[in-house]
């Protein structure tokens, strides 16, 4: 029992009848803004300067973020002096509109206006809480006095912005009844209706209601509930573009989002990575993404992710997370031995079917679609299975190892890794799988030979084979004759000691390009005295070499064991 949860008011869902969200799916992108120079410059423990917010900046118009909030400008200098940079810097594209927020407060309404004199297209994003909580314990107002705070802001704005607009400003209005989570559905229409109204907010000018999660204190389809209800219930709908700007204190920003996109939002305020205050905004990569993986274009461009995060953690001084989705150096990384062997079917899969859909177990996306590199998917530790230091060698290294060899060099990478009680790389696989199979060089190593083949009158090949062997340090001479070379030198060795071993499979293939390519041959033998049986591996540029040194590998694996 733990008697401290009772101290805490649970949350009262908004009662609606007939709700329709549940049934809907999203279709397409909403508008997005970028809130990272404003809500996420504000969370961080240093906030950027000028040259690390207008490399920000200037990333998010190459994603391709047409809506961005930069800052703050009437609360501190620094922000003004962004907004003022931006603007006589020339550096925001003709398409581009920049955002800055003020709270509904005259004299901070009036130093707004200053700052963004001389822009082509703006959004001025006013706002006052709304909520229970805060009339009760931080404005000790009822709902009137709430809503004159609001609608004065809302008259001077409006007052203020004619003589830009006329002088040929695009300038847009956003209001928010913070705390929009908290607040009491039929009051937040009766305020956003009221702003609504001062604001002459038309179908032809329409004014953004933000409705925020200020703090998120409810379940997802909760708050969809509200949203639904809200846009069923304002008058003047079709004069308001419905946006959503989500925090994360439950750790549900992106289903928020996401639920209330299909509720009606039309647009979203999010950050590179959900930075901001406490845990966060919603996250504008994982939102944008996860619509990719349902065949919608997000209008974002995420194909070099890797350098948007490297700019991100410098400009923001904040690491982002190695799970984080879609961004997190191990969120293409499989370690356990079931995902890996499903991973490397379903590339075998894509390799043999051609699909034209994406169809890897495991792997919600394609990695190359925002950058990242097929490589790191698998890796290896004691979790890992036999399909993964095979998927290793063979997207690493070119080796494609046979099916039914997996299991035996998997062993040896386990040996290893159980050993070291860690992840081991690419390179210590490699290097073990030579130590296990192509440097197995005693007791019998062959010092040179010779064939001769002759094709008969139909056809038929017959080879012959002469080679000199050594056996610890005994050298002798060995010969025989078969169908091909394989067969001709597995029948020459058999009489020194090597009658017990049967040829089980064979299969080959080039590592490399070009007319100087290596070849690698892979055998599986079998002791016929024990039952036992042996992989054998062999690299050379001659391709009837490779298998003879395969044999011999194998069959100096089982003297070895």
């Amino acid at each position: 029992m733990n008697p401290g949860c009772k101290k805490y008011i649970p949350f009262q869902p908004q009662k609606i009848v007939g709700r329709t969200w549940p049934d809907k799916v999203i279709t397409k992108a909403p508008v997005w803004c970028s809130v990272d120079l404003r809500d996420g410059n504000q969370a961080l423990v240093d906030p950027m300067n000028m040259e690390e917010k207008l490399e920000y900046f200037h990333t998010l118009l190459d994603i391709g973020i047409k809506e961005i909030e930069i800052g703050f400008p009437s609360a501190s200098e620094t922000d003004y002096e962004i907004c003022r940079e931006l603007i006589e810097g020339g550096h925001i594209p003709d398409d581009v509109t920049i955002q800055v927020l003020v709270q509904a407060r005259e004299h901070l309404i009036k130093k707004t206006f200053e700052a963004i004199r001389g822009a082509k297209h703006v959004i001025l994003h006013f706002y006052n809480s709304t909520s229970t909580l805060q009339r009760k314990v931080v404005f000790h107002m009822d709902t009137d006095g709430i809503t004159k705070i609001a609608t004065d802001a809302a008259d001077l704005i409006y007052e203020m912005a004619q003589p830009l607009i006329q002088e040929g400003m695009d300038l847009r209005f956003e209001y928010s009844p913070e705390s929009f989570m908290g607040t009491e559905m039929d009051y937040a229409v009766e305020i956003c209706q009221a702003v609504l109204e001062r604001l002459h907010a038309t179908p032809e000018n329409k004014v953004i209601l933000n409705l925020p999660t200020t703090v998120e204190n409810c379940m997802p389809n909760q708050f969809a509930d509200m949203l639904e209800y809200f846009c069923k219930k304002i008058p003047s709908r079709d004069s308001a573009i419905i946006s959503l700007h989500p925090h994360n204190d439950r750790g549900c920003g992106v289903a928020t989002a996401e639920m209330g996109l299909l509720a009606g939002a039309e647009r979203v305020e999010a950050t590179l990575f959900g930075n901001g205050e406490r845990t966060g905004n919603v996250d504008i990569v994982t939102l944008a993404m996860n619509m990719y993986t349902q065949g919608i274009d997000p209008k974002l461009d995420f194909s070099n992710i890797n350098k948007i995060r490297e700019m991100y953690e410098r400009c923001t001084k904040m690491p982002v997370g190695d799970r984080q989705p879609y961004v997190g150096k191990l969120v293409f990384t499989a370690f356990s031995g079931s995902h890996q062997d499903a991973i490397n079917k379903g590339t075998q899969y894509m390799k043999e079917s051609n699909s034209d859909y994406w169809e890897i177990p495991y792997l919600p996306i394609d990695p190359a679609d925002v950058g990242r590199e097929y490589e790191p998917v698998i890796r290896i530790n004691s979790q890992s299975g036999k399909g993964g230091a095979a998927y290793i060698m063979e997207h690493n290294f070119g080796f494609d190892l046979p099916k039914a060899m997996h299991p035996d060099f998997g062993a040896v990478v386990q040996k290893e890794t159980d050993a070291v009680g860690k992840e081991i790389s690419p390179e210590r696989i490699f290097e073990l799988f030579q130590q296990e199979y192509i440097e197995a060089k005693e007791p019998y190593k062959l010092l040179k030979h010779a064939f001769a083949e002759n094709i008969d009158s139909e056809g038929h090949s017959h080879v012959a084979f002469w080679g000199t062997l050594q056996h610890t340090d005994t050298i002798f001479k060995v010969s025989g004759e078969g169908n091909g070379p394989i067969d001709a030198f597995f029948n020459a060795i058999k009489d020194e000691k090597m009658s017990h071993f049967t040829f089980l499979d064979y299969s080959s293939h080039a590592i490399t390009d070009g007319s100087d390519s290596q070849g690698v041959a892979y055998i599986l033998l079998q002791d016929q005295r024990t039952g036992q049986k042996y992989w054998g591996v062999g690299l050379s540029h001659n391709i009837n070499l490779a298998p003879l040194r395969a044999i011999l590998s194998a069959i100096n694996r089982s003297k070895r064991s």
